[in-house]
């Protein structure tokens, strides 16, 4: 099949569902229901998050040393593709197959317990230690999990982590380093981020309202997503990839957009398309003041003003080094024969338009796709520092 990669396999833990169906109905349905008022991790306010409800099996026997709850999100989102990746190991080898996945919180969620604790009595809690925060833990817990002994390393380049860890593992297959990889990455709350971003003044006050006149802030969310990249077809294709590093500001975009167009325009260059080929574009739209005006410009710039197109951060919130890969998940639903009828993720705002950046086609509830065999779509993931990812995931392109 040449160069590129099908998708067979894709498992979901959001705010929205925790697993494919549910995620799917919830997702052309739109609504709030996965943003949830929290008076506990935020200091001295309330604030909306996207939180996932669900318990987690425990770590298994023989991985105890990455007990933390981002590890159990992932892997909970692994076993739901556990029977495609551990035919990948059976068919290419446990050293044929990679993980590469991208997060930004790894276990802080355990370390800010601990200190809790260790400041309130003196005492470390036995059950902790420093390794749970290391990010790398993610890869190398499900590597352990399955066998695997390919290449695993995680990506930690903020909100794009989880968008890039596709290019990542497509560089590896390229390069003979491995024949399949899994893929994905997961992010959970915890007080860090959510004070972070408060410290940035970039939390909403109440719910997110991306590219709104009225936009005020984002709110966090948790989430994990998980993939199996295999060099042959299958329902969902990897079709085109395309990073850039503007540099412009530590925290802050450049106002143009011109790193973000960057990173549209070498995706579509790579799969050899045209922008008109593309029928939904999932924003990176966090509802902040500068990031969708900077966004509007640059799909203005690329696209123009008919893609239809949304952000799903209004359903999840914010779910950080797990965007770039549950927002992919998304596409790979809408994608999916079994899961997509042509329906899109709807935007959901006021409806109050700003003057300032471009109109763009935000996508109302219902909206579908005219019926084809052959579909592209589009999702961009932009973080701190410059570092932009652009996947598109398709379906009937030939290889």
């Amino acid at each position: 099949m040449g160069d590129q990669l099908g998708i067979p396999a894709m498992g979901i833990i959001a705010p929205i569902g925790s697993n494919k169906d549910a995620t799917a109905q919830a997702l052309w349905a739109g609504g709030r229901a996965g943003l949830s008022l929290r008076a506990d991790i935020a200091v001295g306010r309330k604030v909306y998050v996207g939180a996932v409800a669900d318990e987690f099996p425990s770590i298994p026997a023989g991985l105890e040393g990455f007990a933390s709850r981002n590890n159990r999100m992932m892997l909970a989102a692994l076993a739901q593709i556990a029977d495609a990746v551990r035919a990948a190991v059976a068919r290419y080898g446990c050293a044929r197959v990679a993980v590469i996945l991208g997060t930004s919180t790894g276990g802080l969620a355990e370390g800010e317990h601990a200190y809790g604790q260790r400041k309130t009595t003196g005492v470390w809690p036995n059950s902790y230690a420093y390794t749970l925060q290391e990010v790398g833990g993610l890869a190398e817990c499900a590597a352990q999990a399955f066998g695997i002994t390919g290449p695993a390393y995680t990506v930690a380049t903020a909100c794009s982590s989880s968008a890039k860890v596709f290019a990542s593992a497509r560089r590896l297959i390229r390069a003979g380093f491995c024949d399949a990889a899994v893929v994905g990455g997961c992010d959970t709350l915890c007080g860090t981020t959510v004070n972070g971003f408060g410290a940035l003044e970039s939390l909403s006050a109440g719910i997110c309202n991306p590219f709104s006149a009225n936009r005020d802030g984002l709110n966090i969310g948790e989430a994990a997503a998980a993939f199996l990249l295999v060099p042959e077809d299958a329902p969902v294709q990897l079709l085109g990839i395309g990073e850039s590093s503007d540099a412009y500001h530590i925290s802050a975009p450049d106002p143009q957009g011109i790193g973000a167009a960057a990173a549209m325009t070498r995706a579509l260059e790579d799969a050899g398309i045209e922008p008109s080929d593309i029928g939904y574009i999932n924003l990176h739209g966090t509802a902040t003041r500068l990031n969708d005006a900077m966004e509007a410009r640059a799909v203005d710039s690329v696209f123009g003003l008919e893609t239809p197109c949304s952000s799903t951060k209004a359903m999840t919130g914010h779910t950080l080094g797990a965007a770039g890969a549950c927002e992919a998940a998304f596409l790979w639903l809408a994608l999916h024969p079994q899961y997509g009828d042509g329906r899109v993720p709807p935007h959901l705002w006021d409806g109050v338009r700003d003057d300032d950046i471009p109109s763009l086609a935000l996508a109302p509830k219902g909206l579908r796709l005219p019926p084809t065999e052959r579909a592209a779509m589009l999702s961009n993931s932009f973080a701190f520092g410059g570092s932009n990812c652009s996947l598109i995931l398709a379906r009937g392109f030939p290889a």
